[in-house]
C-alpha cells in the first residue's frame, strides 16, 4: 500500500462523527443542564422561548448538548463573530443557537436578544463563562446579559470521561484492552483535549492498545 493510500485511509477512520443522542452520556457533572434544555423553550405556549445560556469548562460537552437540542428544536446554528453575517430575515421567529457567544459583536447580541422573545423565538447561547462575565461595552446590553438565566456544566466525571475515550478509540477503529480505558480515567487531566490527546499517541504507536501500553504512554505524557 503506497504512503498516499495509508495517510488518506488514516484521515478516514479519524474523521469526526456527527453528533448523535446515544453518544452524549448524561452523569452528575451535565444532568442539569441536559434537563434544563429537555423541555425549552416550551413549544405549546407559542410564544417566544427567551434566552437561556450554557456555560462550562472547555471539554464539558456544552456544544454537543447545545447540537443535540439544535437539532430537536430545528434552530439555526450560528458561531461566534461570524453570527453578524447571518440574514436577518431566517431569524425571525425561529429558535437560535450561538455558540461561542461572547465573540459576537454588541450589536449582534443585542438584536438576537430581542428576536428571542418574539413568537416563535428563542435564543441558547454557549460559552466558557457565564454571560454577566463577557467583556461587553453597551450598558443596556450588559444588564441584559446579567439577566440570562444560566446552566452550568462541570468538567467531565468518570462517566463522561470514559464516554469521551471510547468515543476517541472508536472514531480510529480502536478496540483497547477492557482494562485500559478504566486505567486511563483515573490517570489523565480531566478533559477532552487530554482524552484525545492520550488516544491520538496511543494510535500513533500502531499496536494492540494494552494497559502496559498504556502506561507507557502515560509515563511519557506525565
Amino acid at each position: 500500500m503506497t504512503a498516499d493510500r495509508t495517510e488518506q485511509l488514516k484521515l478516514e477512520l479519524e474523521r469526526e462523527t456527527p453528533f448523535r443522542a446515544n453518544d452524549f452520556v448524561v452523569s452528575d457533572c451535565n444532568r442539569a443542564a441536559a434537563l434544563s434544555l429537555a423541555g425549552w423553550p416550551d413549544a405549546a405556549a407559542g410564544l417566544g422561548g427567551g434566552v437561556l445560556s450554557l456555560c462550562g469548562p472547555a471539554g464539558s460537552g456544552k456544544s454537543h448538548l447545545a447540537a443535540l437540542w439544535a437539532e430537536r428544536v430545528s434552530a439555526v446554528p450560528l458561531d461566534g463573530a461570524e453570527a453578524a453575517l447571518a440574514d436577518p430575515m431566517e431569524l425571525e421567529g425561529r429558535p437560535v443557537l450561538l455558540d461561542r457567544a461572547p465573540e459576537a459583536d454588541d450589536e449582534t447580541l443585542f438584536h438576537l436578544l430581542n428576536l428571542a422573545q418574539g413568537h416563535g423565538g428563542a435564543l441558547l447561547l454557549v460559552s466558557r463563562k457565564a454571560p454577566f462575565l463577557w467583556p461587553v461595552t453597551l450598558p443596556d446590553l450588559h444588564s441584559r446579559l446579567n439577566a440570562i438565566r444560566t446552566v452550568v456544566l462541570d468538567e467531565p466525571d468518570d462517566a463522561v470521561l470514559g464516554a469521551i475515550l471510547e468515543r476517541a478509540f472508536a472514531r480510529r477503529s480502536i478496540r483497547p484492552q477492557p482494562d485500559v480505558i478504566p486505567y486511563l480515567v483515573r490517570r489523565i487531566e480531566r478533559s477532552a483535549a487530554a482524552a484525545e490527546a492520550v488516544v491520538e499517541r496511543l494510535d500513533a504507536l500502531h499496536r494492540p492498545v494494552t494497559r502496559r501500553l498504556a502506561t507507557q504512554v502515560m509515563d511519557e505524557l506525565l
